[in-house]
């Protein structure tokens, strides 16, 4: 769900990606804090998909940004009732799904250079410590884009399985799939020590 930019020209567009970031992080701290009930939670979800709304992002590519932790989110729901009660894990699936939903619509409206370059902006004092700051910035960048390489990769060995009729066990799905992330780790390796970087 990261990496992934939408051209627009909405509210949530034309911020700072700085400002975002804090707005983010402010929306996720007070979440955790207030919403203390059902209907809080409610209110939270609600807020977050109204973030997408305003943002004026395609339902349809909403949905390809979250569904990957639906199920994740739902086994989360199921553990919690079992320690818990319903009323928890109702209240701590949402908050972790408004999270989720204000976090994709972050990476929708802001470009990679610009993450980059607030990144930067904000380990700068870092940098009179002797920090490369621009390392990390780069690390950060190659985690983003690897996250949907990944992803397309699991994408391609499914299709590959489908296309040949074969169950979905690990062995089919896993051991492909983990082999070309690594030839993909290799290709950036390369990259990287071709341009001098270690």
């Amino acid at each position: 769900m990261i990496g992934v930019y939408v051209p627009g020209a909405s509210v949530l567009h034309r911020l700072p990606a700085g400002l975002k970031f804090v707005l983010l992080a402010a929306s996720i701290i007070t979440m955790t804090i207030v919403v203390r009930s059902p209907m809080a939670a409610g209110i939270a979800i609600g807020a977050a998909a109204a973030s997408f709304v305003l943002a004026w992002v395609p339902a349809k590519l909403v949905w390809i940004q979250i569904r990957g932790v639906v199920w994740l989110l739902i086994a989360l729901f199921v553990l919690q009732w079992i320690l818990s009660d319903w009323r928890n894990a109702l209240i701590v699936t949402a908050i972790l799904f408004a999270s989720v939903c204000l976090a994709a619509v972050v990476t929708l409206t802001t470009r990679t250079s610009d993450i980059l370059s607030a990144l930067t902006t904000a380990m700068s004092p870092l940098a009179r410590l002797g920090v490369r700051t621009d390392l990390i910035a780069m690390t950060f960048a190659l985690t983003i884009r690897s996250i949907p390489l990944i992803a397309q990769v699991f994408n391609q060995v499914d299709e590959a399985r489908r296309a040949r009729g074969l169950r979905p066990t690990p062995t089919v799905l896993l051991a492909p799939a983990v082999l070309a992330t690594l030839q993909t780790a290799d290709g950036f390796a390369e990259t990287l020590a071709a341009r001098g970087l270690d």
